[in-house]
């Protein structure tokens, strides 16, 4: 796992305010779909990205079929696609947000090449971490279980 300064993701957490979310899912046991949920409850606009449900709403936004038709200035850009399907969606990005500040790619989701493109553009880029884990980390909103189990819950 890339190594990322809990300052820096900080930093990125604290001056974020809008979240194009590419692949979220309508279904709620999807992690795309409950990370998108706790953003927006923590006050983050997430703009979901899904061709498939475009048109339909969820939390209150519009589903969009593609960056292209957000049509507002988009600070972070969270990737829940497959390593392999990041490229196109990083040029898109650089492309469609000239102030574009970072690019996240969720657990289990890296691609240097495209990653590279986005720092040669002076975009941030975290890869294979997950925003909603790191607010709550960096946050102090996890939370220990029942008698020091190690269980690990949050307040959602």
């Amino acid at each position: 796992m890339p190594d990322y300064s809990d300052d820096l993701l900080k930093k990125i957490l604290t001056t974020t305010k809008t979240i194009a979310m590419v692949g979220v899912s309508m279904n709620p046991v999807r992690p795309s779909y409950y990370v998108a949920r706790y953003l927006s409850l923590k006050g983050f606009t997430v703009i979901p990205i899904n061709p498939g449900h475009a048109g339909k709403m969820l939390f209150g936004r519009t589903v969009h079929a593609s960056l292209r038709d957000i049509g507002m200035k988009v600070d972070m850009v969270d990737i829940f696609r497959r390593s392999e399907l990041v490229p196109p969606i990083v040029d898109e990005a650089l492309e469609v947000f000239p102030e574009l500040k970072t690019i996240w790619m969720q657990i289990g989701v890296e691609n240097p090449q495209a990653a590279a493109r986005a720092e040669a553009r002076g975009v941030t880029v975290i890869q294979n971490r997950c925003p909603k884990i790191e607010y709550q980390r960096l946050f102090g909103e996890l939370r220990m279980g029942g008698f020091n189990t190690g269980v690990i819950s949050s307040k959602l």
